[in-house]
């Protein structure tokens, strides 16, 4: 008798809500690709102007999907979201946490002096959104045999240049997944977060100090890093949403070319 062996995580038969993609250039767009050709079903969520883009990047998937308008930060928005998924679904097996936004002054460069109604936006839209998000969306996440919420997140153990009150939001983020983890555990719902090296999307043109991070990484990951390629974070995104990752919750799992484990750049 020939034994089967999977090669791959398979997400064949999950239902999986991905948000924050973008162009086709962000980390959820590669999340959302990969778990299409892993098998999965999915529908992603945008808002106000930028839904036509997330449009335009849904049409280049390699299966149709809807967009679903979601303001995280409006729990009217939420609540509706969480019945049209009942509707059409029934349960919910994954939810990819791909959201963050702070206004301009929240990274510029001096803590200090970012105005606190300004630090308060950021923590809300980058940080509690994953708590509003999976409260939500629990009851439906329950309906399933194994379910995950994945969030994205970028090291926070380290100050970065101008990363400033986005960088706080990230700590805490990964915080919050913990403690999620704690809450949700009890319903079979695991929770991690996925620390990506610097990917080049339009959200990280915004960071004033990107190509300087991006060219750390590039000189000390062990494994090398290509900030144009966003395809190994979703290849881990996937592996948590999976049934592969079944023991896992509360972690923070750092996909940087090994960058993170190395304390001094390598000689060149």
């Amino acid at each position: 008798m020939t034994a089967t062996v999977c090669t791959s995580p398979s997400l064949a038969g999950k239902r999986v809500l991905i948000t924050g993609v973008s162009t086709d250039r962000s980390i959820a767009y590669a999340v959302a690709h990969e778990a299409q050709e892993a098998g999965a079903e999915i529908v992603l969520t945008s808002f106000d102007r930028m839904r036509a883009v997330t449009e335009r990047s849904a049409r280049r998937l390699p299966e149709p999907v809807d967009v679903l308008e979601l303001d995280v930060t409006d729990e009217r928005q939420l609540e509706r979201i969480a019945t049209e998924l009942r509707t059409r679904w029934g349960r919910l097996d994954g939810v990819v946490h791909a959201i963050a936004h702070a206004p301009p002054e929240a990274m510029s460069g001096e803590l200090g002096s970012t105005p606190a109604e300004v630090a308060c936006a950021t923590f809300n839209a980058s940080t509690v959104s994953l708590a509003r998000l999976a409260t939500a969306l629990r009851g439906l996440l329950r309906g399933s045999t194994r379910s995950s919420v994945v969030s994205l997140s970028f090291e926070s153990s380290v100050a970065w240049p101008s990363y400033d009150w986005m960088g706080v939001a990230k700590a805490a983020l990964e915080a919050t997944a913990r403690y999620l983890a704690r809450d949700l555990g009890g319903d079979g719902i695991r929770v991690n977060a996925v620390s990506a090296g610097p990917v080049l999307t339009v959200a990280a043109g915004q960071i004033p100090a990107f190509a300087e991070i991006a060219d750390a990484y590039a000189h000390r990951a062990p494994l090398g890093w290509d900030r144009t390629d966003a395809r190994p974070v979703a290849g881990a995104v996937c592996f948590l949403l999976s049934d592969w990752s079944r023991g896992m919750t509360g972690q923070t799992l750092h996909v940087d070319g090994g960058c993170r484990s190395i304390g001094l750049a390598p000689e060149v």
